[in-house]
């Protein structure tokens, strides 16, 4: 009967779980990385389908996290997640978002948190991909 639910509603139930991974990441990143979380599912006022998952900062940097949220033997693993398209639509967002800030900040960068869901007792594996590659290396905003 689930399996035909969320065959069904796909959407619904994705969604929660990938709101509990993103408040997993947030919780873990403020524990073990000492990050402040700045901003949660930010979205662009010109285009709503750009959104940044977490906006933290570290020290100085102010850090953009795509947070994937994984489940047991899942085939692609968070961080190959985000491909090509992902980067492209992710740096629309950061460069929408960055926009807004006067002044700017002097450092920034990109993260990936992945969430993985293990069998064992309900704890979910965190796993951290720091200062992923997404803007040329001149960029300036």
């Amino acid at each position: 009967m689930l399996r035909w639910f969320k065959h069904l509603f796909p959407t619904i139930l994705s969604d929660n779980v990938g709101e509990r991974g993103e408040t997993q990441a947030a919780t873990w990143l403020e524990k073990n990385r000492k990050f402040v979380v700045v901003a949660r599912n930010w979205r662009s006022s010109h285009d709503r389908r750009q959104e940044i998952d977490l906006v933290c900062r570290d020290g100085d940097a102010l850090v953009f996290v795509e947070v994937k949220t994984r489940a047991e033997g899942s085939l692609v693993p968070g961080y190959f997640a985000v491909n090509r398209r992902k980067k492209k639509a992710m740096r629309r967002a950061v460069d929408s978002y960055l926009s807004q800030l006067k002044p700017p900040p002097r450092t920034f960068r990109f993260d990936v948190v992945e969430v993985a869901h293990t069998g064992t007792c309900g704890v979910p594996e965190v796993l951290h991909f720091e200062n992923i590659p997404l803007f040329t290396k001149h960029y300036r905003r």
